[in-house]
């Protein structure tokens, strides 16, 4: 983790000396851009109350990048796993969802990477089953949203687990985080798996705080990312520009502090640094 680091500050230093921090002018003749997202994940992008807007860290910070780039920026509700293909077909121009930057997804989309984030387990408080790690979940039925990255973690550690002969994880999955959370609350399934700051986001705010807990540490630590298009350089140079510019003015360490996500700091852009955080 040391030398991943390192390696993203002598980017960002490295950026500097470049000049790449000057915005470049407006992103589009049109003066606006439109941003894909999967609105059903506190903190990072919700309805909240009482008036149904939408609001968390993702929509504050696109909107932030884009009044550095003097333009509009639309944000519109998607399904998690429409989001690349809406990009990659030109049905919006960037995708900001919590979405992780892996290698497998950057062979469809760019990534200008801004969060540094693991996935979390969330359990009944007491946590019964005694879970503290993906190993504990062997023959534990767990939720999951579709298309994630956490989707494919406990996909193998199913594996192992069956390799393992403790018996497989009974994977229910569903289109939102929000099904899927909903869904454990009802009792349909013991672990709650998502993004870390979604579980502690959960434990706190759900029954006064009393109701579910975080189990274990996070793991799997991978960057979240602004999808672009490949291709689209001129873009993906502008987003990093303005990105560096939100962080430059303190707006960033702002929004950070707003949404309790300080831990995930990433006070760089690097362009998809996701490959480094795998094995």
């Amino acid at each position: 983790m040391p030398k991943v680091l390192t390696r993203l500050l002598v980017g960002f230093a490295i950026g500097a000396a470049a000049g790449w921090f000057a915005i470049p002018g407006t992103a589009s003749a049109a003066g606006s851009l439109r941003a894909s997202a999967d609105v059903s994940y506190a903190p990072l992008e919700f309805y909240g109350p009482p008036s149904h807007t939408m609001q968390g860290f993702d929509v504050d910070l696109i909107k932030a990048i884009g009044a550095k780039l003097a333009e509009n920026m639309v944000v519109t509700n998607h399904q998690f796993d429409s989001i690349l293909q809406s990009v990659q077909q030109g049905r919006a121009d960037v995708g900001i969802s919590a979405i992780s930057d892996t290698r497998a997804r950057e062979k469809q989309v760019d990534f200008v990477d801004y969060l540094l984030v693991g996935s979390g387990m969330l359990v009944p408080e007491g946590n019964p089953r005694r879970i503290f790690n993906l190993g504990g979940l062997c023959g534990v039925k767990v939720d999951v949203q579709k298309g994630t990255s956490q989707e494919v973690a406990l996909q193998d550690q199913s594996q192992r687990c069956e390799d393992l002969h403790l018996g497989k994880i009974t994977l229910v999955e569903y289109a939102t985080d929000d099904q899927a959370f909903a869904a454990f609350q009802a009792g349909k399934s013991d672990v709650h798996v998502t993004d870390y700051p979604v579980v502690a986001y959960l434990a706190k705010t759900t029954g006064g705080g009393n109701t579910f807990q975080v189990a274990g540490r996070q793991f799997a630590l991978v960057p979240f990312g602004i999808a672009v298009r490949k291709g689209n350089a001129g873009l993906r140079a502008q987003l990093v520009a303005a990105l560096h510019g939100v962080i430059q003015d303190g707006t960033y360490e702002k929004l950070l502090k707003k949404w309790g996500l300080e831990q995930g700091a990433l006070r760089s852009a690097p362009v998809n640094a996701g490959t480094l955080f795998e094995k």
